[in-house]
């Protein structure tokens, strides 16, 4: 390792060091307004949100973990609500989802500038120094783990939406033989947590607040809300109207799982419309050249030889 690379790693992580603890000592104390608080109470979706818990002891991840992912933690309630909500989402909802998700960005930013600062010393001119180099490092892996959140999320949402139609139809075999719409559902999460892990925790963690003392239409709409998906928040609407008004349940979920298999085969549908146009970008860049170097190449070889030999 060459003193100027030392340097520049030195120079790259003392700047963020200071940078964090800036910001640190820059938002300390400052907490939720009445206004913040009564945003969070009014927004329908961020109320869906898995409330904070208290750590039971005191690890090394409560230790090193929160002081490491306080520069980047929202300064009010809402950014942090928000940000539970899409942890959430993800399948991320224990006691350090949100601190270790924070610590990992740092741990990025800081690796990236490490990385474009190394990537940097030999290539380095004076239109693009070293710091420039770090700056852009920095920069793209500091938003790797939310691309990764992004894909995390999108794959659990296709999960339950996938599996949310046979779970429907355990449930109406469950209500049908005489169980309740919570003993049904208490049934279903251990059926169906082979199949689909994600939807069994957000089944779990329904049985969990019911458990808590909250009421069912509550725990309902939190259900819907968490998820993200709109045939859920389809399904959990139903039913809290279906126990608002009285109506038969078995009736309701067996229509709403009639929709729920349409749907999906109409998603299906309009996969394989889009796969005729997805398939023209690999014909053009990869099968044409092949195809036409095979047809077209040997006529070329001819009318070159016959170029040359009338030369």
């Amino acid at each position: 390792m060459t003193p100027q690379l030392v340097i520049t790693l030195s120079v790259t992580i003392s700047v963020a060091c200071a940078l964090l603890g800036i910001y640190y000592f820059w938002r300390d104390g400052k907490s939720p307004t009445f206004v913040e608080r009564l945003s969070i109470v009014a927004n329908r979706e961020l109320r869906g949100a898995p409330p904070p818990t208290e750590p039971k002891g005191k690890g090394l991840v409560d230790i090193i973990v929160p002081s490491f992912s306080t520069g980047l933690k929202p300064r009010t309630g809402l950014e942090q609500q928000q940000l539970r909500l899409k942890l959430a989402r993800a399948g991320f909802s224990g006691n350090h989802a949100t601190d270790l998700f924070l610590g990992l960005k740092m741990i990025c930013l800081i690796l990236g500038g490490c990385i474009g600062a190394g990537v940097g010393v030999p290539i380095a001119t004076r239109q693009f120094p070293i710091v420039m180099w770090a700056g852009i490092g920095a920069c793209l892996l500091f938003y790797v783990p939310e691309l990764v959140l992004r894909w995390l999320t999108k794959k659990r949402q296709e999960e339950i939406l996938l599996s949310l139609p046979n779970a429907i139809d355990l449930l109406i075999v469950a209500v049908e033989v005489g169980q309740g719409l919570d003993a049904a559902i208490k049934r279903v999460t251990k059926e169906i947590e082979r199949h689909s892990r994600s939807l069994s925790q957000e089944f779990a963690l329904y049985n969990l607040q019911l458990q808590m003392g909250k009421a069912r239409a509550e725990a309902l709409h939190d259900l819907g809300m968490r998820s993200g998906v709109p045939d859920m928040n389809s399904f959990t609407t139903v039913l809290i109207q279906a126990d608002r008004f009285g109506v038969s349940i078995a009736k309701t979920m067996r229509q709403l799982s009639d929709s729920a298999r349409r749907k999906r085969r109409q998603r299906a549908e309009e996969r394989a419309q889009k796969t005729a146009v997805q398939m023209i970008f690999p014909l053009v860049l990869f099968i044409f050249p092949g195809i036409f170097v095979v047809l077209v190449g040997p006529a070329m070889i001819m009318l070159w030889r016959d170029l040359t030999s009338m030369n």
